[in-house]
C-alpha cells in the first residue's frame, strides 16, 4: 500500500530525532544527531504505529475504496511513516558506513522486521479490502490503476491467497532468507576488508605507476604499517593487477579476491548460498510457480526464461567469435613474453595474467592506458563535468550546501535546482572506499518523490555511493576513465530519482521493473568517450591543459578493445544466475563445480578449481537481482538504441533530452516500461545499435 508521508510530529518530549521534525534544510536526515541507540527504539515504535494504522484500516466500517484502503489515510495531519523513515537511514548506512554494533543490531532487527512485513502481507482482513477495491474500482487514473494493481499483485505474490499452513511456511522461509541475506553481506564485507598485501621491498613494486605506489603508501600509513599496502578495494586491486610485473604477487591478489568467503572460517558463504537458492525455490513453488525465475520474470520485461536465454544465447552467438580472437591475441602476446622472460610458475596464460597482458596489448594497438588519462580526470573537475552535462542536457544546476548534515566527511551534499530555478532534489555523493563501506557502486534514496494530500510535490533526496580512487598526501583524487564511467552510471540512476514526478512514491524514480532500471544509468556511460563532453572538464590537474585531441582519438579508437570478452563476462554471470534460479528440485550440488559448469558456454579462459564467484555475487544473493542479472545486457540493448537517437540529432540535443526526461526519467513505474520506451523512441528497440557500437557484424533481434 502507498502511505502518504509527512515528515513531521512525534512525541514532543522525545530526543530521538526520528520522532521529531528534522528541522534541517529540505527536511534532510539529521545524521549529526542520530545515535546507534535511536534506531531500535524507532524501529519498534514504527512497527507499533504500522499495526495501529492497519487496525484502523481493517476496522473502518465504510465500504473499501481506493482512498481509504490503498492509500492509507490518517486523520492526524502530522502522520508520517516512521518505519520507512528509520529503515531507509539504517539500511543505507549499513552498506555505506557500518560497524560491529550496527551489524549486531541488524542481525537482531532483521527477523523482527521480516515478521512484521509478513504480518502485513498475510493479514486476511486487509487483503480482503484490497481485493474488493481491485474487483470494484471505478474511474481511476492510469497511475492509480497501476498502484492498485501493484498493491494487489504484491499481496498475492507475498502469499495472501495461501491457506494458513502455507502462510505459516512462507513466514518461516522468508524470515530465514532475510537473516541469511544479511549474514551473506556481512561475511563478504569482513572477508574483503581483512586481506592486505603488504610490501616492504620496493623492488616488488616494479611496473606499478606512481599513483598506485602513493595510494599504497598512504594505506600502509593509515594502518600503522611500513612500506606499501594493497587491498581488495577496486582502486587498489585493479592497478596492481594491470601493472605489476610480479606474477606471483598478482597470483596472490587474484586468489585472495576470488576465494573470499570460501575459506574454513565463520565468513564462509557456501552453505548460505545453497540455502538461499533453496529458500527462494521453495517460496516460488509455494506460491504456485515451477521455479524462482518463473516467479520473478512474471513482473519483468523479459516475461519468461525463454526470453532471457534467447537474449543470452544471441549475445554468445554474436560476440563469441570476436572474443575468441581477442583471447588468441592475448595468448600470442603472452607466449612472446615467455620466450624472452620464462616464468617459473606456468607457461600458460592464467587469470591473473589477463589484466596485465590486456594492458600491454592495448598499449601495443592503441598506445593508451588508464594512467595516461588520470591527470586529466581530477575528481573535482569530473564532478563539474558530470554536473555540467546534466545542465547542458536538462538545464539543472547543483550547489553544494555544507549546512546539510552528512554521515561521513567524505560525503558531499548538494541542492539541485531545475531549469526554472525551482528546487528539484538533494544529491549526496560518497566517493571513496573505507573500512565500513561495501565494495562496488550504487545509488539509493533517503527520501523518494511523491505528491502529498495537499498537492505539494515532495522532492527526493538521492545518494550515489562509490569506491573511487582516493586522494594521496601529494595528489588530489585522479580517476581512471573507467571510474568516470562508474560515476556517470550511478549519476544516471540519480537523474531517474531526481526527475521523478509522480503522485505515489512507490511508483516514482527507480521504482520500475528490474530489467528497465539500468537504462538511464547505462545510457549516461555513453558520454564518457564523447569529445564534446570531454572538452568540458578534462584538463590536466597541474598544467590546466585540455585532454589532447590525439588522446581523445585513441580513446575512441580503443572503445571496443576487448568488448566481446567483456560482453561474455556479463553473459556468463547471467547464465550463472539463471542456473541457480531455474532449479525445480532441491539444490544439492557443490557450489564451486556447479558454477564452473553453469557458465562454461561463455567462459574462454582457464577455470581454477578453488575460485568462486557465487559466494561474493551480492547482486543475486542479496541485491535484488536474483533471476535478474540478465537485466544489464537487456538494458544495454535499450540504452544503445536510445543513445543512437541522440547521436543522430546531437548528443546535447535538448529537445531529445527533454523527451527522454518526460517519457522515461520522470514517469517512474507509472506505465509498462515498453510503453514508456516506445513513447520516447517511437518504436521498440533492436539489438542492431548495440552490435554496431561494438563493431560486431552479426545482427540478431532480441
Amino acid at each position: 500500500m502507498s502511505k502518504d508521508k509527512k515528515q513531521t510530529v512525534g512525541p514532543a518530549e522525545s530526543k530521538n530525532p526520528f520522532f521529531e521534525p528534522y528541522g534541517t534544510p529540505h527536511d534532510v536526515v539529521p545524521f549529526d544527531r542520530i545515535r546507534l541507540e535511536h534506531f531500535e527504539e524507532a524501529f519498534m515504535e514504527g512497527i507499533r504505529r504500522d499495526n495501529e494504522q492497519i487496525e484502523r484500516t481493517i476496522n473502518n466500517p465504510e465500504k473499501p475504496t481506493f482512498d481509504n484502503t490503498i492509500i492509507m489515510t490518517e486523520e492526524d495531519e502530522g502522520y508520517y511513516d516512521l518505519l520507512s523513515r528509520v529503515s531507509t537511514v539504517f539500511f543505507n548506512l549499513l552498506s555505506a558506513e557500518t560497524n560491529d554494533e550496527m551489524d549486531a543490531l541488524a542481525q537482531k532487527m532483521q527477523p523482527i522486521l521480516t515478521q512484521h512485513a509478513n504480518d502485513v502481507r498475510l493479514n486476511l482482513q486487509l487483503f480482503e479490502r484490497i481485493r474488493y477495491v481491485h474487483l470494484h474500482h471505478r474511474k481511476l487514473t492510469p497511475e492509480e490503476k497501476m498502484l492498485l494493481d501493484n498493491c494487489y499483485e504484491g499481496f498475492v505474490r507475498s502469499g495472501a491467497l495461501l491457506d494458513e499452513a502455507g502462510k505459516e511456511r512462507l513466514r518461516q522461509l522468508t524470515e530465514e532468507a532475510s537473516v541469511l541475506s544479511l549474514q551473506f553481506s556481512q561475511n563478504l564485507l569482513k572477508e574483503q576488508k581483512a586481506f592486505t598485501l603488504d610490501i616492504t621491498d620496493e623492488a616488488q613494486l616494479d611496473g606499478l605507476p606512481e599513483t598506485a605506489r602513493e595510494a599504497a603508501a598512504l594505506t600502509a600509513k593509515e594502518q600503522g604499517k611500513q612500506g606499501w599496502t594493497f587491498t581488495l578495494d577496486y582502486p587498489s586491486y585493479m592497478p596492481f593487477m594491470t601493472y605489476s610485473t610480479q606474477r606471483e604477487l598478482r597470483r596472490q591478489m587474484y586468489m585472495a579476491r576470488n576465494t573470499v568467503c570460501t575459506h574454513d572460517n565463520a565468513e564462509n558463504n557456501i552453505d548460505i548460498c545453497k540455502r538461499l537458492i533453496n529458500l527462494r525455490r521453495e517460496i516460488a513453488q509455494l506460491l504456485g510457480y515451477k521455479t524462482y525465475a518463473d516467479y520473478v520474470l512474471k513482473r519483468r520485461m523479459a516475461s519468461n526464461t525463454r526470453s532471457v536465454y534467447r537474449l543470452l544465447n544471441d549475445l554468445i552467438d554474436a560476440y563469441k567469435p570476436t572474443a575468441v580472437k581477442e583471447r588468441n591475441e592475448l595468448k600470442e602476446l603472452f607466449n612472446k613474453s615467455l620466450t624472452s622472460h620464462p616464468s617459473p610458475l606456468t607457461s600458460k596464460l592464467m587469470p591473473w595474467d589477463s589484466g596485465f597482458y590486456s594492458h600491454k596489448l592495448q598499449m601495443k594497438k592503441y598506445n593508451i592506458d588508464a594512467e595516461m588519462l588520470r591527470p586529466y580526470f581530477e575528481l573535482s573537475k569530473v564532478i563539474d563535468g558530470v554536473f555540467g552535462l546534466a545542465n547542458r542536457l536538462y538545464g539543472i544546476t547543483f550547489k553544494e550546501n555544507k549546512d546539510i548534515p552528512v554521515y561521513h566527511p567524505d560525503v558531499k551534499a548538494y541542492e539541485v535546482f531545475d531549469k526554472d530555478g525551482s528546487f528539484l532534489a538533494v544529491f549526496y555523493a560518497d566517493f571513496h572506499p573505507r573500512k565500513g563501506k561495501q565494495g562496488g557502486a550504487w545509488m539509493t534514496e533517503y527520501q523518494g518523490q511523491y505528491i502529498d494530500r495537499k498537492g505539494e510535490n515532495v522532492r527526493p533526496h538521492v545518494s550515489v555511493v562509490m569506491n573511487l580512487t582516493k586522494p594521496t598526501e601529494d595528489k588530489p583524487a585522479l580517476l581512471t576513465l573507467g571510474e568516470v564511467e562508474t560515476f556517470l552510471h550511478e549519476f544516471g540512476h540519480s537523474l531517474h530519482g531526481m526527475f521523478a514526478n509522480t503522485r505515489f512514491e512507490s511508483l516514482s524514480g527507480t521504482n520500475v521493473w528490474w530489467d528497465f532500471v539500468e537504462l538511464p544509468s547505462q545510457f549516461m556511460e555513453n558520454f564518457a568517450i564523447e569529445k564534446e563532453f570531454l572538452r568540458t572538464f578534462a584538463f590536466h590537474y597541474q598544467t590546466g591543459e585540455p585532454l589532447p585531441d590525439e588522446l581523445i582519438n585513441r580513446i575512441v579508437k580503443s572503445r571496443n578493445f576487448m568488448c566481446a570478452t567483456a560482453c561474455l563476462r556479463q553473459v556468463s554471470l547471467g547464465l550463472l544466475d539463471m542456473a541457480y534460479y531455474t532449479q525445480k528440485d532441491e539444490f544439492t550440488d557443490d557450489i564451486i563445480p556447479f558454477e564452473k559448469k553453469a557458465w562454461k558456454k561463455a567462459i574462454l579462459g582457464k577455470q581454477l578449481p578453488d575460485t568462486c564467484m557465487t559466494v561474493q555475487f551480492s547482486h543475486i544473493m542479496t541485491g535484488g537481482y536474483a533471476a535478474g542479472y540478465y537485466s544489464y545486457k537487456w538494458a544495454e540493448v535499450l540504452e544503445a538504441d536510445a543513445f543512437a537517437v541522440f547521436k543522430r540529432h546531437g548528443i546535447f540535443n535538448q529537445e531529445i533530452a527533454q523527451r527522454f526526461r518526460d517519457e522515461i526519467l520522470s514517469k517512474g513505474g507509472t506505465e509498462h516500461p515498453m510503453t514508456l520506451y516506445k513513447n520516447f523512441k517511437g518504436s521498440e528497440p533492436t539489438i542492431d545499435a548495440l552490435l554496431k557500437r561494438n563493431g560486431i557484424k552479426k545482427t540478431k533481434k532480441v
